[in-house]
């Protein structure tokens, strides 16, 4: 059954665009609960709209797990472009988060810039099995990436504490963005031990313990999301997020599974220039959050 599914390329991104447009819904939905808890004064884990956007995340989170296991990550990630755009315009019709010209287009750019990031690299693929799996797992490349990536967390989440005051939305998107380094590998890693499971393989410890690794990662991922949703706007936080991540979470599976091999200059051109403008856009985005900020207290004052 997963090797059939293995074979079938268009079916993931198709799954991926799917998912994109119910993972563009989770943002909004949660911070929309948020706010009517804070109105009525309870805990949003007392409400309906929150648990709704959960709902919608745990969907889309599915159906990437199906979409990395049916196409490269390299491939897949860009999509989300498409939750983004679609979040964006959701946030402006239920949450009245509008976005000035500035913000639009630093929207734009994060979009494109990701996608071009991810969309250039080399796609293939050489672990298939849980043997060549382990083995990647062990390389110390790999190992010496991950440790990085644990430690860069580890900082990163000391700045949320409140003794460090109160951290921008860049600080967690850029927790949320890394977990996916474990996640994303963690899906498809799944996939290949599930495969091996099936066929009578002896990879028991090896699918407990990405199967432990990627539920601690999406839990995480979802209380920093909330953390970073009741202080900022979710079109603003999920362009970042979506920047972020598609910077950070496909190298860790490129370097596990495979996929990002011998580029060419043309590559690693189209891979800077993605990644310059993906920062444009993120800065954009600070900026027409700033000058909206400003503009409200003006306002106010007036």
């Amino acid at each position: 059954m997963f090797s059939d599914w293995e074979a079938k390329p268009a079916v993931g991104i198709a799954i991926a665009v799917i998912s994109s447009f119910i993972n563009g819904s989770t943002f909004v939905l949660q911070k929309k609960g948020i706010l009517r808890s804070r109105q009525r004064g309870v805990s949003y884990l007392k409400d309906a709209v929150w648990w709704s956007g959960t709902l919608s995340m745990v969907v889309g989170q599915i159906g990437n797990f199906l979409a990395y296991n049916a196409a490269p990550a390299v491939i897949v990630a860009p999509l989300g472009a498409l939750g983004v755009l679609f979040g964006a315009v959701l946030a402006s019709r239920i949450l009245e988060e509008r976005l000035n010209t500035l913000g639009k287009l630093g929207c734009v750019l994060c979009c494109c810039g990701s996608a071009a990031l991810v969309l250039h690299a080399p796609a293939s693929q050489s672990v298939t099995t849980a043997r060549q799996l382990e083995a990647g797992l062990a390389d110390p490349v790999f190992v010496t990436y991950a440790v990085l990536v644990a430690l860069t967390l580890a900082a990163l989440m000391g700045r949320t504490a409140p003794a460090s005051g109160r951290p921008d939305v860049g600080t967690y998107a850029a927790i949320c963005s890394l977990l996916g380094c474990f996640t994303v590998p963690c899906s498809k890693g799944l996939g290949v031990a599930a495969r091996d499971l099936l066929s009578g393989g002896p990879s028991v410890a090896l699918f407990l313990g990405l199967l432990a690794t990627l539920g601690a990662g999406v839990l995480l991922q979802l209380f920093y999301i909330n953390k970073a949703l009741e202080a900022f706007g979710s079109h603003v936080f999920e362009a970042v997020y979506y920047a972020a991540f598609t910077a950070a979470a496909p190298v860790s599976s490129a370097l596990l599974f495979g996929e990002w091999t011998a580029p060419t200059a043309a590559d690693w051109a189209a891979g800077l220039c993605g990644w310059v403008t993906a920062c444009v856009g993120v800065a954009m985005l600070r900026l027409s959050q700033e000058t909206s900020l400003v503009w409200k207290q003006t306002k106010k004052t007036a």
